[in-house]
């Protein structure tokens, strides 16, 4: 995904069922692939570890990282 050189990132707090703004922006960054990930795709996040992940393989690879 191509993100606007003028677009900022977000700071988000997850929770079980959802995430809340805290520091409004466009995108989050993956804690697993560095990639930026859009707030409207955002479906993966670790509530214990308050990381965002772009796809659910980038999730099981950071769990296994940190293992």
């Amino acid at each position: 995904m191509l993100m606007n050189s003028g677009e900022k990132a977000a700071t988000l707090i997850y929770g079980p069922n959802g995430f809340r703004v805290v520091k409004p922006g466009h995108f989050v960054t993956c804690a697993a692939t560095g990639e930026p990930i859009a707030l409207e795709e955002l479906r993966y996040w670790s509530v214990e570890r308050q990381e965002p992940y772009a796809t659910p393989e980038a999730a099981t690879r950071r769990l296994l990282d940190l293992a």
